[in-house]
């Protein structure tokens, strides 16, 4: 049997991303993430944290499945998706944005299909 204190975490959330409760940038749930060949390569003294959505997210990753699988709230992992943005260890795509600026069509033919069935 496992106690309560077995399961929780060994570093705090908050203390994670240095106090910050914000991402620089608007990072929505259904953004994707996915890792950039910085990302990929094994660096020595790398927060274990980084390391592990690194590794999650050799596979495109929505933020919210990010959190999800990292067991952890979403406000920590879109503050440390931030600052992993910024270090290029993971590249984010923003909802229906595609590699030459134009809708994503898969995206809006989804939404198309929802509409007609309301």
């Amino acid at each position: 049997m496992t106690s309560a204190h077995d399961s929780s975490p060994l570093v705090r959330p908050y203390a994670l991303t240095r106090g910050r409760t914000r991402a620089r940038y608007q990072l929505p749930i259904e953004a994707l993430v996915s890792t950039t060949d910085n990302g990929r390569a094994r660096i020595p003294g790398r927060e274990p944290e980084h390391q592990r959505i690194c590794e999650l997210c050799v596979e495109l990753k929505s933020v919210a499945e990010v959190a999800a699988l990292m067991r952890m709230p979403l406000g920590v992992v879109r503050v440390l998706l931030g600052d992993m943005s910024d270090a290029g260890l993971v590249a984010i795509q923003q909802p229906g944005e595609t590699d030459n600026g134009q809708p994503n069509l898969a995206l809006l033919e989804r939404v198309l299909i929802g509409l007609r069935n309301l």
